[in-house]
């Protein structure tokens, strides 16, 4: 019986129904057991279950779209060891001054004025690309 409630409890079910299938007194009793014997860091670590059942319940019960959309985003996430990984996309700088042609770079190195494409692809580069390169030689 104890690995059903354990089970039950790592795969997000509420406390108070796993009290009442199991015939226990409360919900605290769930807790306390979970506390002093491990199962509590371990559904942690089990995020990922929880919001299955938030996408997998979503066709059943009214609920916004944005609400799940930010379940799949949450979910999309989390890893399997049930860490939080947020995703970065990054672009290389030398990459795109490597495909100015060479009026490109003349205009910017005489004006600091990137092209059009070039600020289209990394946004706004106030912060990130100076506005103009001098070089004592």
């Amino acid at each position: 019986m104890r690995e059903k409630i354990e089970a039950a409890f790592l795969g997000w079910r509420s406390p108070a129904s796993i009290a009442e299938e199991f015939g226990l007194t409360d919900r605290a009793s769930v807790y306390r057991h979970a506390h002093a014997l491990g199962p509590s860091s371990k559904r942690q670590k089990n995020l990922r279950a929880a919001l299955e059942r938030i996408i997998e319940k979503a066709g059943e019960v009214d609920v916004t779209a944005s609400a799940v959309v930010a379940a799949v985003q949450a979910y999309a996430k989390i890893n399997a060891a049930g860490e939080w990984i947020d995703r970065t996309e990054t672009t290389s700088m030398n990459d795109l001054f490597e495909k100015m042609s060479t009026q490109e770079l003349e205009a910017y190195a005489q004006t600091g004025a990137l092209p059009e494409w070039f600020t289209a692809t990394v946004g706004e580069t106030e912060n990130v690309v100076p506005k103009r390169i001098v070089v004592d030689v």
